[in-house]
């Protein structure tokens, strides 16, 4: 939610832009969450003023251009209570040229707001809100569409969406989130071009799913993503084993769980491909399909690692109350336990089991204290080269060896560790 700061300077900023006699409103995503009284994420302002003549009222300073080119300057203002410059995109109302690559204009054209809001994507993000007067321009029937709970493009969806094949997935995003209906002329046009989704780039799909997949109704948009036929297109390989019961267990799994995180979401989703590896990596260090997926989206490293550490141990806590200690703890104090737990507890309830390996972790932890669970190791390569041996190969396996000894409660101490060892104590 923002701060009330971040309203105020928006409104600051439309204010001083009619002051100096143009049109200002605030515009798209914020007017449809106001007019639903969802708190907005950011609040954008569309302006007669020129890019230029937005800087100059401003200031260079206060600004920066980072789009000028299609009109966006980016208004910064005070820090707000955490500490950030409160910052408000300030957008030149605008036609589009062409989009020959799917993706931005080739050109653009400063022009009125009615024409602005007919660029726009959906019907719902295409009016604009006067805070000054305190009233709504919708000249694209956004309203009406929201009283209706439907998404609709503005004007012809093929032609919409040919102009930037993202907004494939926007639709899919705003359909589940808001839990719309999708229009059946705008959801054909999406059939009809779902193939086109290849065209977008990796990180803008990205950045979509993980919008899409860290929201409660995640499982909506798995249906629309598999009825549209843009799920084969993000997921190719996926094709040979989901199949109908697939989709039906990966829905109940995303209708289960609780906690919104995207890595769980979509490693649910990748669950069927534990084991497999990348035929196109490489033969001497080859990646599993999991890992493969991750990098083609350009997934952050952490995000990476993390998906594809629960997709390796989704099952190893089904029966944790069995596992060796070594095995529980490095599981338990791995800084992704918490979405392993969900996950098992999730599985559980979605097969009608009780959900026991996930109790027994929890009293485990409630019991356990940090020291048990991750003790310092009592043997060091240090310890080691003090025991006069040379650095090598071998020392990481001598050190796991002593390590799995150590959180199964056989040794405590370094001397019991060299003396697993056959190493003479100092």
């Amino acid at each position: 939610m923002l701060s009330d700061s971040q309203r105020q300077f928006a409104l600051r900023i439309v204010d001083r832009l009619a002051d100096a006699g143009f049109e200002a409103y605030w515009a798209g995503g914020c007017v449809r969450d106001l007019l639903m009284n969802i708190p907005p994420k950011d609040y954008d302002v569309a302006t007669s003023a020129t890019p230029e003549q937005v800087r100059t009222l401003f200031g260079k300073r206060s600004t920066l251009a980072i789009g000028e080119s299609f009109g966006v300057i980016v208004v910064i203002g005070p820090r707000d209570e955490s500490g950030e410059h409160l910052k408000v995109e300030v957008a030149t109302f605008r036609t589009d040229g062409s989009y020959s690559d799917g993706r931005r204009p080739d050109t653009v054209t400063f022009s009125s707001p009615r024409e602005d809001a007919l660029r726009r994507d959906y019907t719902i993000n295409g009016m604009f809100y006067d805070p000054i007067r305190k009233g709504v321009l919708d000249y694209v029937g956004g309203q009406e569409d929201l009283k209706r709970r439907v998404i609709r493009s503005i004007g012809d969806p093929a032609a919409r969406i040919a102009e930037d094949k993202l907004r494939m997935l926007r639709a899919v995003r705003f359909t589940a989130r808001f839990d719309f209906e999708l229009d059946s002329a705008t959801a054909a046009a999406i059939c009809h071009q779902a193939a086109e989704l290849k065209a977008v780039s990796p990180e803008r799909i990205a950045q979509e799913l993980r919008a899409t997949l860290a929201h409660p109704n995640r499982a909506r948009a798995c249906e629309l993503l598999i009825s549209l036929g843009l799920m084969p297109v993000i997921l190719p390989e996926l094709a040979p084993i989901a199949g109908s019961e697939y989709w039906a267990e990966t829905i109940t799994l995303w209708r289960l769980q609780k906690i919104d995180s995207f890595e769980l979401a979509l490693a649910i989703l990748l669950r069927g491909l534990h084991g497999k590896v990348d035929p196109d990596s490489s033969a001497r260090s080859p990646d599993t399909m999991v890992e493969s997926i991750c990098r083609r989206l350009r997934l952050s490293n952490r995000e990476c690692d993390e998906i594809s550490w629960l997709v390796e141990h989704q099952q190893d806590l089904d029966d944790a109350a069995n596992l060796p200690l070594h095995l529980l703890k490095t599981l338990l104090h791995h800084r992704s336990r918490d979405l392993l737990l969900e996950w098992t507890r999730v599985r559980a309830v979605g097969v009608g089991q009780e959900s026991s390996g996930f109790d027994f972790c929890e009293h485990y932890l409630q019991s356990t204290p940090p020291e048990r669970l991750d003790p310092p190791p009592c043997v060091t390569g240090a310890d080691l080269i003090s025991a006069g041996l040379r650095p090598g190969p071998e020392f990481s396996e001598m050190l796991a060896r002593v390590r799995r000894a150590q959180l199964d409660e056989q040794i405590r101490t370094r001397e019991e560790g060299l003396e697993l060892l056959g190493l003479q104590n100092d």
